[in-house]
């Protein structure tokens, strides 16, 4: 049963986690596709600019979004996301450099997880299908989100994410929350032999999670894979989120990049820890 809030912030249209939103000292949401300035095929709130919408139209759509949580665009923190398991650690020095946050989008610096524990940066990861998940440490007041298609699942970044946290914070992984947001699904994500034995040389019993569609094909459940491997990473069960909303299936909510085949916009997903609690 899922337990996504699908709400309207200050006009716009977002999902958020009810685990996460019951959590005292951060803010969070995912974004849709709904309730932007955006023209087809990027119809309406694309947040991404590599995808080939008007430039103007996604800074418009980019201020809605993150205007309607009061967060303010140089504040937002973005790594180049490259489909690994690399993890940055957004502190006070990393904040300091010239150009912050702009800076992190250079392709030589790539991570798809960031982590922190500063008040006021939100950090924010871009997906079209991929899942995003969001982690609090209420306790060392620390969060992370965390970009895991299936390149980053099979490399179980999220594990990887709890890992740097307890080195940097001190983080115990039994503290934590976490949601699981938009992405596809295990109805939608077909996958050939190139997926599974990834999967199969890092992760132990992922056909759990999977089940034959056809020769040589299989439905994988992302969403349960990242499940599976925040358990194992010592997170408690009934603290794991999981919005079960399928970008494929609610291409009316979300782009994604398989139903459209190829050209569509970017949702973003953010957390950001309070600077008022």
């Amino acid at each position: 049963m899922t337990r996504a809030l699908v709400r309207q912030v200050n006009g716009t249209t977002v999902v958020q986690s009810a685990v996460l939103e019951g959590s005292d000292g951060i803010v969070h949401a995912f974004s849709t596709r709904q309730g932007g300035a955006s023209r087809p095929p990027f119809a309406t709130l694309n947040l991404g600019l590599s995808v080939g919408d008007d430039p103007a139209a996604v800074e418009e759509n980019r201020r809605r979004f993150f205007g309607a949580f009061g967060i303010d665009a140089g504040r937002v923190v973005r790594g180049w996301q490259a489909h690994g398991d690399g993890v940055l650690r957004v502190d006070a020095g990393l904040t300091e450099r010239s150009g912050f946050p702009g800076c992190l989008l250079d392709r030589r610096a790539k991570f798809d997880a960031l982590i922190t524990r500063l008040p006021g940066f939100a950090l924010a990861v871009t997906t079209a299908d991929c899942l995003p998940i969001l982690i609090h440490d209420p306790v060392r007041q620390a969060a992370a989100a965390v970009h895991a298609g299936w390149r980053g699942t099979a490399k179980r970044i999220a594990a990887r994410v709890l890992d740097a946290m307890r080195e940097a914070y001190g983080t115990d992984p039994g503290d934590c929350l976490a949601a699981i947001g938009p992405g596809i699904r295990g109805c939608c994500f077909e996958v050939d032999a190139i997926v599974t034995e990834a999967m199969a040389a890092a992760l132990p019993h992922w056909e759990r999670h999977a089940r034959v569609n056809r020769p040589g094909h299989w439905l994988l459940d992302l969403a349960e894979v990242n499940r599976a491997t925040l358990e194992a990473a010592g997170v408690r069960a009934d603290r794991i989120d999981d919005v079960e909303l399928c970008t494929s299936c609610r291409n009316d909510l979300f782009f994604s990049h398989r139903a459209d085949t190829g050209r569509t916009g970017r949702m973003m997903n953010f957390i950001v820890v309070r600077a008022d609690r």
